[in-house]
């Protein structure tokens, strides 16, 4: 009998024991946690390598999936968002990538090759490029790794399980935040909405719905209104072709 009480003695002061060493291992990996959330808080410059070291992968995602697919014409694989230099753009992109690289802080090459695709995609899919980058501005200010409490991810804030079909050829959810696909995807999304709509202000009011926006009607005010400014920025350059004399 005081063997088995000296057992359960034992047993029970074990118990305790990994009981407090799991406690203490949690206590200490939830601090470490913290130290790790403030110093990154505390370094813009740790943040920026971190989001370049997952817009890496994720490039590199799309060299794989490059690698060893086969694009067909109608929805060719993007690989790397590519360095876009201003004279490979039209005067109206490259008018446009400037007025949006002030605007949104955002470096100017880059943001050139994806104002690029949005061309090469509207005329496409017979969807306005300046709609696309009007959305994208909306959605998330050109941010490919913005997310939101209600799912939608990177720069039209696309829902991976409601587009996880589009997303697979890319890599899976995680290619969301790539800005290339991220575009592709939202634009299709765009579009679909639109043929089944009566308008395009209707298309955007559903877009709205699906990204969670609080405010239907004034989603689409400030769509539009974004969309009106970009297309100032297409004419200025055929309106700075006009010479004095053409005025007579």
């Amino acid at each position: 009998m005081t063997v088995q009480l000296k057992i359960r003695s034992l047993q029970t002061r074990l118990n305790w024991g990994l009981l407090n060493i799991t406690r203490h291992s949690l206590a200490l990996f939830g601090t470490v946690c913290l130290v790790l959330l403030l110093v990154f808080a505390s370094q813009p410059d740790w943040r920026l390598s971190a989001s370049e070291r997952l817009l890496g992968w994720l490039e590199s995602r799309h060299d794989a999936v490059a690698n060893t697919e086969t694009p067909t014409a109608d929805d060719p694989v993007v690989s790397a968002l590519p360095i876009m230099p201003a004279g490979a753009l039209s005067e109206e992109q490259a008018a446009v990538t400037r007025w949006l690289s002030r605007r949104y802080k955002v470096s100017p090459e880059p943001l050139g090759a994806l104002v690029h695709e949005a061309w090469t995609v509207g005329d496409r899919i017979q969807v306005s490029p300046t709609l696309l980058l009007a959305v994208i501005a909306i959605e998330s200010r050109f941010n490919p790794f913005a997310s939101s409490p209600q799912g939608g991810m990177g720069l039209m804030q696309i829902e991976p399980v409601a587009q996880h079909r589009a997303l697979l050829p890319y890599g899976g959810p995680l290619a969301a935040f790539d800005p290339l696909t991220n575009l592709r995807v939202g634009a299709r999304h765009l579009q679909a909405l639109i043929e089944q709509s009566a308008s395009v202000e209707a298309a955007l009011q559903l877009y709205a719905l699906a990204t969670g926006q609080s405010n239907g009607l004034d989603y689409v005010h400030r769509v539009l209104a974004e969309q009106k400014q970009l297309e100032t920025m297409t004419q200025l350059p055929k309106s700075a072709q006009v010479t004095p004399n053409s005025r007579l």
